[in-house]
């Protein structure tokens, strides 16, 4: 490639980053919503984001778009290669969440119908990590840092851990008092939903390692560590 088309790439490339992490903000911000909106029963956030789903559908199409152009026009070599072929994978993880964020709302709306069964602290707990995982697994494409994806892949504890937490309680709950089983169920769905949001960002994370160092994590995480 020419020096002038080599720089249209990397800036072709710079754009396709900057979108991927305006998608994952939408992401982000739907989940943060759909959990404040179960917290604070408010209803009208809650139809807010079953709602919003246009712009990260849009977002979505477009990614690959661009990721299929810079494929065809420029048959990129080695990291350039993975990196591309990642953000077409990490688009999909990025609208899984978006839809995972009115699963959530779909359940906290069935939810709000029933008296609250107990102070949510846990389910906003898995919120922020599974929030904050998305913002690292994302940082670490734009920056191509694999220490920080490997921080992300270890975090993946503690959602389990809280998810388990979870139902440990509100089986409590339920034995007790038979009116709570329903709610209670809807609050057990949030938090597998909450997971599974971290399960995209583990997914973003194992990518960033794949792209920097060409080595597939997926079924093998304990080497991660070696």
């Amino acid at each position: 490639m020419t020096d002038r088309v080599v720089r249209h790439f990397q800036e072709e490339l710079e754009q396709l980053k900057a979108r991927l992490l305006e998608m994952g903000g939408l992401a982000e911000d739907r989940v943060r919503s759909a959990v404040r909106g179960l917290v604070e029963r408010d209803e009208a956030l809650v139809d807010r984001v079953l709602g919003g789903d246009g712009p990260i559908n849009h977002l979505h199409i477009e990614i690959d778009s661009r990721c299929f152009k810079l494929l065809a026009l420029h048959q990129p070599m080695a990291v350039d290669l993975r990196a591309i072929v990642s953000a077409v994978k990490i688009n999909t993880d990025l609208e899984r969440v978006g839809d995972l964020a009115v699963n959530i709302v779909e359940a906290a709306r069935r939810y709000m119908r029933h008296p609250p069964v107990k102070e949510l602290i846990d389910i906003p707990r898995m919120a922020e990590i599974a929030q904050s995982m998305l913002r690292d697994a994302l940082d670490a494409y734009v920056r191509r840092d694999i220490a920080l994806a490997h921080m992300v892949l270890n975090e993946d504890d503690d959602l389990d851990s809280l998810k388990t937490q979870v139902f440990r309680d509100l089986l409590t709950y339920m034995l007790q008092d038979p009116s709570t089983i329903e709610p209670s169920l809807d609050l057990i769905l949030i938090s597998r939903h909450l997971e599974r949001i971290g399960d995209h960002a583990t997914n973003i994370a194992e990518d960033v390692i794949f792209m920097v160092s060409a080595r597939d994590v997926r079924h093998h995480a304990q080497e991660m560590t070696e």
